[in-house]
């Protein structure tokens, strides 16, 4: 029996990456397609499919669009010196009224990501009292997953790879990349 899905009106269009980012300390990176370029936040703790966890986002500087399938080792002495996996990769469109790029402008992106690990509706909302610190909050949808922890599929959704096997640059596994199956349904 197949189940029915609340699906944005068109197709997802622009890309949107999250990598996976062991420097100083691991933390994740979530690059959304807006205006020519990867608009980034760091999430200190990764991101979510728990509708209860809002996760601080802070936004840093922009990326080039083909900085969007990097993954290997920044080396000692550069910024960001570390190992960088791509996490989850996909397309995403804006929700509601308005462009990503004016979403993005009033501090409020209303986003649904059709991506390997994260899918559904997810809000990215500028703090009040800071332009730089933002939330990125799941929607309650039928790929919430409560008690979901980014850290439990910490392998790249390129290669296969975990954070410790691209920091030594081991080759990547042959089964990658894979397309991830659907989750299940939520029951009514």
């Amino acid at each position: 029996m197949a189940c029915s899905r609340r699906m944005p009106d068109q197709p997802p269009s622009r890309i949107f990456v999250v990598h996976r980012h062991q420097a100083r300390r691991l933390h994740y990176d979530l690059r959304l397609e807006i205006d020519g370029v990867l608009k980034s936040w760091a999430l200190p703790k990764g991101p979510t499919l728990d509708p209860q966890q809002r996760r601080l986002a802070v936004l840093v500087e922009d990326h080039p669009l083909e900085y969007a399938d990097f993954e290997g080792n920044i080396p000692p002495g550069q910024y960001g010196a570390g190992s960088v996996m791509v996490w989850d990769r996909g397309r995403f469109r804006v929700l509601g009224s308005g462009s990503p790029e004016r979403q993005f402008a009033r501090g409020q992106l209303k986003l649904w990501f059709e991506g390997s690990k994260l899918k559904g509706e997810f809000a990215l909302v500028r703090m009040r009292q800071s332009a730089d610190q933002w939330l990125l909050i799941k929607k309650a949808d039928e790929y919430a997953r409560p008690g979901w922890d980014p850290d439990e599929f910490a392998w790249s959704v390129l290669t296969g790879r975990s954070q410790q096997e691209i920091a030594r640059e081991a080759p990547p596994h042959h089964e990658f990349p894979l397309e991830e199956p659907d989750p299940p349904c939520s029951k009514p």
